[in-house]
């Protein structure tokens, strides 16, 4: 009593030599990609540090030598008004000699009214003194 007429049942949509030729394809993808893989050294894993030797150095910390207030006063515990006072003291110091650093190291600051010992030590952390460079010889 079966019916020969009758198409036969379609579980995906797509009849046996259509999923044979997707598996095909896929498989053939698969291939290339693989390969691709396996030849690109931009995707082998390098174990690379999470951060560089110096990053926290160079994203966090300020030179008091040659920033202006408004970046002094971002400090934690510093204010605008010593900020400014900073910029104010070292402007003047530098007025006769234009290219003279100021401040060499973190005790520095302690020549500025109304910085003490605490915030010197608060301050240090975020503060940074490069060393001068060497004149050059002609």
């Amino acid at each position: 009593m079966s019916d020969s007429n009758q198409p036969e049942p379609r579980e995906w949509g797509w009849n046996y030599s259509q999923r044979r030729a997707l598996a095909l394809l896929l498989s053939v993808l698969l291939v290339v990609l693989c390969i691709r893989f396996a030849l690109d050294r931009q995707f082998v894993p390098n174990p690379q540090p999470p951060q560089g030797a110096r990053a926290d150095e160079l994203a966090t910390r300020i030179d008091p030598n040659t920033a202006d207030w408004q970046t002094l006063a971002a400090i934690p515990g510093l204010g605008e008004k010593r900020a400014k006072s900073i910029v104010e003291y070292r402007d003047r110091i530098r007025g006769a000699s234009p290219s003279r650093r100021v401040f060499r190291r973190a005790s520095d600051l302690r020549r500025v009214r109304g910085i003490g010992p605490a915030t010197v030590a608060n301050l240090a952390p975020y503060l940074i003194f490069p060393p001068e460079s060497p004149a050059t010889q002609s």
